[in-house]
């Protein structure tokens, strides 16, 4: 007979809209439970806290992490609150969640992995990207045997520039966006950026377009374009992924097409569709009555619970944060020497 597995008492950090929307919803599923929850905005705590039936709430995350009892604890503040609070949480030998970034820079990145190795206690970061339903079946693919070595890859993500009224300020884009295919791209590629170059336009303020050219260390050449100059309301992203007459497709992380070696077929009277070498496609069926997030989050807290209960996972670790920071900052050197 199997046991049962413990329900994780998570301590949370952080209330606001993508908490409360894309990740929170995440927990119960995952086999976590929010035991303590912390936010400084008294108003949006007590309503997270009335919605979970959480009774321990705190507007100090150092208050919270004196609460006995805690398994882990979770994050989704911003790069401040995500390194001090780590810090603090791996001291006291709690593993930790954060989404990204985990910190606001790559020195701070690279302190919280130094604490970890330390401490020996574990760091996740909430790339979430690696777990959206088109990208995972593209990595599987990558993976196995058939589609052989990976030569290219071409992405695009977008955002508006509606982030940017006011005083422009890029800082938020590229580390709550840009960072995203910091780590996306190379996972993909199944190697870290070693090469870069960059180009930028800004047509007006608050708005900029960028195209990252790069070659990883294996030897895959590659293309990102990131900016703010598209509609929120429109699909963003879209992944190219080549080998040799091998050609993955992922649009809007829904759509996936996987483009290999068919024969010519209109002079042929016979010609049908073969497993072996034509497009394979798929898209979700979204009148399905499932709980279905292609987004990622649930896959990814599923796996993230598993680390916090010290069960293999692949999770991203904070090995993982580092490098994206570190190539973020490549990048974002690369568009303000323009």
């Amino acid at each position: 007979m199997t046991d049962t597995p413990k329900m994780l008492n998570i301590g949370w950090i952080g209330c606001g809209r993508h908490a409360t929307w894309m990740l929170l919803p995440q927990i119960g599923r995952a086999g976590m439970r929010i035991a303590a929850l912390c936010d400084r905005d008294e108003t949006a705590l007590k309503a997270t806290a009335g919605h979970y039936g959480v009774t321990q709430t705190y507007t100090d995350w150092r208050d919270m992490l004196e609460q006995p009892g805690l398994d882990a604890v979770c994050m989704a503040v911003g790069p401040d609150v995500h390194f001090a609070a780590t810090l603090a949480a791996l001291e006291k030998g709690l593993p930790v969640f954060m989404e990204k970034p985990p910190a606001a820079t790559h020195a701070q990145a690279l302190e919280l992995q130094h604490a970890s190795d330390r401490t020996g206690v574990p760091v996740y970061v909430g790339f979430m990207k690696r777990y959206s339903t088109g990208n995972r079946i593209a990595h599987n693919i990558l993976q196995g045997s058939e589609f052989g070595p990976v030569l290219g890859i071409t992405g695009s993500y977008m955002t508006a520039p509606s982030y940017f009224t006011g005083e422009v300020d890029y800082t938020g884009f590229y580390l709550h966006h840009c960072v995203h295919y910091m780590d996306l791209m190379p996972w993909l590629a199944g190697s870290p950026i070693a090469e870069m170059t960059v180009r930028s336009t800004v047509p007006a303020a608050g708005k900029i377009l960028f195209h990252m050219g790069f070659t990883c260390e294996n030897g895959v050449i590659g293309n990102v374009v990131m900016g703010t100059v598209q509609s929120r309301g429109t699909p963003m992203e879209q992944i190219t992924v080549m080998g040799d007459h091998n050609r993955i497709e992922v649009d809007n992380v829904i759509n996936v097409a996987w483009h290999r070696d068919p024969p010519f077929k209109a002079e042929d009277p016979e010609a049908t569709l073969s497993s072996d070498n034509d497009t394979l496609v798929w898209q979700p069926n979204f009148t399905a009555a499932a709980n279905e997030d292609h987004k990622g989050y649930a896959a990814l807290m599923a796996d993230v619970a598993k680390g916090l209960a010290g069960q293999p996972t692949a999770a991203p670790r904070i090995a993982d944060g580092v490098t994206a920071m570190a190539t973020l900052e490549r990048m974002i050197a690369n568009i303000e020497e323009k």
